[in-house]
């Protein structure tokens, strides 16, 4: 899916879109929303972790964290992330 495609994509699914940059080495750590969060590598390198687990998403994954699970989020490569 192209960048451009994501957001109407998503809001027929019912969530909102917002692009992230990154740069690398940016850590967001143990966030918590109240709501599902889906997550989708558009350019870069990523790593998610929550409820014990580790993923490295490639570009155009989608990844959905809970609502309420603490997570955090690492550019581990040596671009921007988007």
């Amino acid at each position: 899916m192209k960048p451009s495609q994501i957001q109407p994509a998503w809001a027929k699914r019912g969530f909102s879109c917002t692009v992230w940059t990154d740069p690398p080495g940016q850590v967001w750590q143990d966030f918590v929303h109240e709501v599902d969060e889906l997550v989708t590598l558009v350019e870069g390198e990523i790593e998610l972790s929550f409820h014990g687990q580790t993923l490295r998403p490639g570009i155009g994954a989608e990844v959905c964290i809970p609502a309420g699970a603490r997570h955090t989020v690492r550019n581990i490569g040596t671009t921007t992330n988007r």
